[in-house]
């Protein structure tokens, strides 16, 4: 779902003959490839092109309006929890996933012995997407927490509220110091129980791997098949657009 006050008008050298196609079929192609997790050139035939939808989903990645949107929506359905529209507390955490053959930034991630990507995710409290960055398989965990949050620079939106961030022990060490000189945040670590055998429930690290779950529901997502890790962050903000413009439409 996309208001046309987002869509950018388009200038006099832009304008001809009128659009073929409203805004809710291209969205459908979109979703489509996100859900069954199909090539660009397998879309239904009673879609529009593919070539049309790619053109439109690149144009939207390239102009920043995935992102754009996923913040419009995250604070309309904070909103709708009786919340502020900008979280106070957040979580951070990492997913290494396999990825195609060809892909750009693609490196060995030795703790999950996968060959692929990392996706780098800030979630609020209630698991929706704040932030998301792609990385090469290899790229250590702090490292990549340090190239999400610096994109984080110029939100002072989101600055001037966030206070605590909860992550894993993957994160400790120097960057907690790094955090909290570089933002003033507090960078609590959240440890397994020392006596812990099998899988169990740790306070604030569940909400975000429920994220990744949403996520990985997606087929697309369950694997990184894009080039250009540009390309798979826009996929991943589309997916939380669409879980929640479901939300919102429940409620």
């Amino acid at each position: 779902m996309v208001e046309n006050s987002t869509i950018p008008a388009p200038t006099e050298a832009q304008t001809g003959r009128p659009r073929e196609h409203g805004w809710r079929r291209i969205l459908n192609g979109i979703y489509y490839i996100l859900q069954s997790g199909c090539s660009w050139r397998m879309l239904p035939h009673d879609l529009p092109a593919w070539q049309t939808i790619y053109h439109y989903f690149r144009l939207w990645r390239t102009q920043g309006l995935w992102e754009h949107l996923n913040q419009v929506l995250r604070e309309k359905v904070r909103r709708r929890h009786k919340k502020k529209s900008q979280p106070s507390a957040a979580i951070l955490d990492s997913q290494s996933v396999k990825t195609s053959e060809g892909g750009l930034e693609r490196g060995f991630d030795a703790g999950k012995r996968i060959t692929g990507r990392k996706r780098h995710l800030l979630a609020d409290t209630l698991g929706l997407l704040i932030k998301i960055v792609v990385t090469a398989g290899n790229v250590q965990d702090r490292d990549g927490a340090k190239l999400l949050l610096e994109k984080l620079a110029h939100a002072d939106d989101i600055l001037k509220r966030l206070k605590v961030t909860w992550a894993d022990g993957s994160y400790r060490g120097a960057l907690v110091t790094w955090v909290a000189e570089r933002f003033g945040w507090q960078l609590e670590i959240v440890e397994k129980p020392k006596d812990q055998i099998g899988f169990q429930l740790l306070p604030k690290r569940w909400i975000v791997e429920r994220t990744f779950a949403w996520l990985v529901r997606q087929r697309r997502l369950a694997r990184d098949y894009e080039r250009l890790t540009e390309t798979s962050e826009s996929f991943i903000y589309a997916a939380m657009i669409r879980l929640m413009v479901r939300r919102l439409a429940k409620t």
